[in-house]
């Protein structure tokens, strides 16, 4: 196999990890995932999107897109593998939006002495420190429901919650999401520990693969980590 088809299998991984990711936080925080001919929708709290189709049937797409309009939804998302044809997203209306880089990684290459610092579980004092009230308690709903996959950390500096990120197992297939650390804390080697405690987390349960979707100014800090670059899909946006 040569690099660009071990690549564009890897993309393929990526595209099923980040579907199911959204799957999951839809079925565990009270939202809903359905099929419409082949298009499969995720309505959850990412917004209603619509995740990786191999064709799309404009009138599927229609009918859903009237659904949104008439639940007063202001946008309706896509992610799409680049290389489906996506003009009857086009068509109906759809916007390209950003671009993520996909990257991946050997977890038994990640390997780092575990920060302190860093709690890997779920937190109530997280929720209070981020929200100031229970509203992000409601997102940790996920790593309660399905524990053995869904890996949640955040890092504290003299006492204060100073980031956060997750790990999402899939087989042996690991998405690293949301990976934050707020603005007063960055450039101190904190995100790099938080990506180091969730990917300990999914590699200890039995993943063997980091994949991750990112901005490619947000690349740096997974590079550094000994993620390589594997490929790109695309996002599309609908304002209604």
């Amino acid at each position: 196999m040569d690099e660009r088809e071990d690549h564009r299998q890897i993309v393929s991984l990526c595209e099923h990890v980040q579907t199911e990711w959204l799957r999951a936080r839809a079925e565990s925080l009270g939202g809903r995932v359905w099929s419409d001919g082949p298009l499969t929708w995720v309505d959850g709290p990412d917004g209603l999107i619509l995740v990786f189709p191999e064709t799309i049937d404009p009138s599927a797409l229609e009918r859903s897109i009237e659904q949104a309009r008439n639940e007063e939804r202001e946008l309706v998302g896509a992610w799409v593998d680049n290389e489906m044809d996506a003009s009857a997203l086009a068509a109906a209306g759809f916007e390209r939006g950003w671009a993520p880089w996909w990257l991946a990684a050997d977890l038994a290459g990640i390997d780092a002495p575990a920060d302190p610092r860093v709690h890997v579980g779920v937190d109530l004092e997280d929720v209070r420190d981020e929200q100031g009230h229970n509203g992000y308690d409601r997102m940790l709903g996920l790593a309660r429901a399905q524990p053995e996959r869904a890996f949640y950390a955040g890092i504290r500096i003299d006492g204060v919650l100073a980031g956060h990120a997750w790990s999402f197992v899939d087989g042996d297939v690991a998405g690293i999401f949301d990976l934050d650390v707020w603005p007063p804390f960055r450039r101190r080697g904190f995100g790099a520990a938080l990506l180091h405690a969730v990917a300990a987390a999914a590699h200890g349960a039995g993943a063997r693969t980091a994949v991750v979707g990112t901005s490619p100014q947000d690349a740096i800090i997974y590079r550094a980590q000994g993620f390589n670059r594997v490929g790109m899909s695309s996002t599309w946006w609908r304002h209604l």
